[in-house]
């Protein structure tokens, strides 16, 4: 009974022997599959579509891309003067919005596939669209830097579509910019022209209040007989004469107080009398005239050229194979191991009976 042990450990490493003999036995099942799994895996590589990754970067413009938008802006206009991040804020709202996405998925890539793949459902394909098109920023550490990036099967379709996109992007946001700069120059036009009115109607009134004063002057002067203004010392002329603006309007006498109310009645318009409104009615034509020019803006420049790109990023071969190496072996030490744990069956049963018999 003390043997018992001694003799089960043996039998253990006489089993760990033999184990290794019989996966011996059977190299040729592990060669064989390790090969069909490793051919299986250089075949991939060498049939697998190649992915292309095609990517270009945006920054922002310079301050003489956005120059023109900030005509008629800035000092007393009363209109903030537009800097480069307001420009290129919107640009990069429009770059990651979610509208300009699926403008890009119905126009240029829809088209880009196959009738049939075309027909299959909308949000599936819009997904897929999503993993092959993709924008964000290139790093925390350059805050301002985007990139755009797509992985197609053809090189010059991926270099494409980047450049295509980033311009996309960049018409929308110029639009914008445009139609706000736009916006606030008709509400500029509009602010002058109601001041312009307010103007107008205020010179009306102060002409129609100065005809009452000088008709009332105009009775005084008719009712005391004076038809001409009276001789005056020097000494007293200058107090007088400022008197005369007051409640001595009618010593003016009647003769002049009725030429003046009668050229101020048949005056035909104000205007010239209205302090500054030349200069509103200019800075007005100028708001309402303002035109801006798309083709001298830009709202994001593209740092360095575009090239379409010579070596696939998918699939890796030489990593395909080397995995494929390895699961082949280890398939094939499995398969090794459980055939020959399986022949093995029989003989271990009748050894199990002839321990029992004894």
């Amino acid at each position: 009974m003390r043997n018992e042990p001694e003799r089960r450990s043996g039998d253990d490493e006489i089993d760990l022997f033999e184990l290794l003999g019989g996966l011996w036995r059977q190299k040729v099942l592990i060669v064989l599959t390790a090969a069909i799994v490793t051919g299986c895996a250089v075949a991939y590589a060498l049939l697998a579509t190649p992915i292309y990754e095609a990517k270009v970067v945006v920054q922002p413009p310079s301050q003489s891309n956005i120059s023109q938008l900030n005509y008629g802006r800035g000092g007393d206009s009363g209109l903030a003067m537009l800097s480069v991040k307001d420009v290129y804020d919107v640009y990069l709202r429009n770059l990651q919005s979610e509208s300009l996405k699926r403008e890009f998925f119905r126009k240029v890539y829809l088209p880009s596939l196959p009738e049939g793949e075309r027909q299959g459902s909308q949000d599936d394909l819009f997904t897929r669209f999503n993993r092959t098109l993709t924008a964000a920023v290139t790093s925390k550490e350059t805050p301002t830097r985007y990139y755009v990036m797509a992985s197609l099967p053809d090189a010059e379709q991926a270099a494409k579509w980047v450049v295509q996109y980033a311009q996309m992007a960049g018409d929308h946001a110029k639009r914008e910019v445009i139609r706000d700069v736009h916006g606030d120059a008709r509400g500029k036009a509009n602010n002058l022209e109601q001041q312009i009115n307010v103007a107008r109607e205020s010179a009306r009134k102060q002409r129609e209040d100065q005809i009452i004063q000088l008709t009332e002057a105009l009775r005084v002067a008719e009712s005391i007989g004076l038809e001409k203004p009276p001789i005056i010392s020097s000494n007293l002329s200058s107090e007088v004469s400022a008197g005369m603006e007051g409640s001595l309007i009618y010593m003016r006498g009647s003769k002049a107080l009725r030429a003046e109310i009668e050229n101020l009645r048949s005056r035909s318009s104000d205007d010239p009398f209205v302090a500054n409104l030349r200069q509103r009615e200019e800075a007005m034509a100028f708001y309402r005239s303002l035109q801006i020019d798309p083709e001298v803006i830009e709202v994001y420049r593209q740092d360095g050229a575009i090239e379409s790109p010579d070596k696939p990023v998918k699939p890796k071969k030489f990593m395909i194979v080397v995995l494929g190496g390895f699961a082949g072996l280890a398939l094939g030490v499995l398969c090794a191991l459980l055939r020959h744990l399986w022949l093995a069956r029989p003989r271990r049963i009748n050894q199990s009976e002839m321990i029992e018999n004894h």
